[in-house]
């Protein structure tokens, strides 16, 4: 009986190798692939932990401030900042004028408490002295007579603003002149200038109100002469309108031309016909103790045209002001059944 011997072939055996020969480099790519994946899997942790880094580190900068900036840069940041702490202010004193604000303001400024007729002001301007001595010796009233005037329940004040140059010859001069005569209203907080007008107003009838209770309080150019005692009449009888706008009421077209006389740069927003409202002539025009808190407390936000009775004009457009158009505010050479006249 013939034993059987297995006999493998040579083809057999290199089959049989086979699995025993590739398993190494299986391993080795199983190695490197782990590798690969715990690499990236480092490389995005760390890149988090990089964002994560620069992010505090950014937030850190911004609160404290940033290090590295222009010129340019910080006036952008310093005027941004600026504007909204100027913003927040107008608001909150705009708040506070309207809470009562006001009644404070007399108290400190030495209001006696009087109710006052009328507060007159009569515009100025830093090269009008020789005006201002005419009018101390015709119209207005000066030392004694001034303060009996007002004794009678009217005001009158010479009103400017300060130089462009705060503290020079001129407004020393303007100093030293009020301390003699008692008679200026000066607005610190505006600049005297002819382009600057439109603004005056609106700084004179806030100042106004803030300073003194009155019924109305007149605005007055200084080239108009004033029958006094014809404007006191007047406003006696008009006591009890409380939202009173009076003036010489008028319109007119709209200068849209650069460089002429009465040039408004707004033109384009009186429409087609470039035709202003209506308002009261410059020159003389009167508010009720209502409109003229109205201007005081909204002096933030109204905006000013480029004169000053269009101005005025618009403001009162906005509420619910009585026009009175009086003939006798109407100023001319003329003097006949006017209270007003051109000096």
């Amino acid at each position: 009986m013939e034993s059987s011997i297995p006999v493998s072939t040579k083809s057999e055996r290199r089959w049989r190798s086979k699995p025993l020969q590739t398993s190494k480099p299986s391993l080795v790519l199983a190695f490197f692939s782990c590798f690969a994946w715990l690499y990236v899997a480092g490389r995005l942790w760390q890149d988090a932990e990089n964002r994560t880094l620069l992010s505090n580190l950014l937030k850190r900068n911004t609160a404290q401030g940033p290090k590295f900036l222009t010129v340019e840069d910080k006036l952008v940041v310093l005027g941004m900042d600026l504007e909204r702490r100027i913003v927040e202010a107008e608001m909150e004193l705009t708040l506070a004028k309207s809470q009562g604000y006001l009644k404070n303001r007399l108290s400190e400024n030495g209001s006696s408490g009087k109710k006052m007729l009328a507060v007159i002001g009569v515009y100025t301007g830093f090269g009008s002295h020789l005006k201002r001595k005419v009018f101390r010796g015709s119209w207005m009233p000066r030392g004694d007579a001034l303060k009996k005037l007002e004794e009678r329940g009217v005001v009158i004040r010479f009103v400017i603003g300060r130089s462009a140059n705060r503290g020079d010859s001129l407004d020393r001069n303007i100093d030293s002149e009020n301390r003699s005569t008692k008679d200026f209203l000066i607005l610190e907080g505006h600049e005297e200038a002819q382009e600057e007008l439109p603004k005056k107003v609106k700084s004179f009838f806030s100042t106004a109100v803030q300073t003194w209770d009155a019924e109305f309080y007149v605005k007055v150019d200084d080239n108009i002469n004033l029958d006094l005692e014809g404007l006191i009449e007047l406003l006696e009888r008009r006591r009890s309108q409380d939202s009173a706008y009076i003036g010489c009421m008028k319109s007119g077209e709209v200068v849209t031309e650069e460089g002429k006389p009465w040039y408004e740069p707004d033109w384009w927003k009186f429409g087609d016909e470039k035709s202003y409202f209506r308002h009261a002539s410059g020159s003389l025009l009167i508010l009720s103790k209502n409109m003229a808190r109205y201007i005081d407390i909204n002096s933030a936000s109204l905006k000013s045209y480029a004169h000053d009775d269009t101005s005025v004009g618009s403001w009162m457009m906005g509420v619910q002001a009585t026009y009175i158009d009086d003939n006798r505010l109407c100023c001319s050479s003329i003097k006949q059944d006017k209270v007003c006249s051109l000096a």
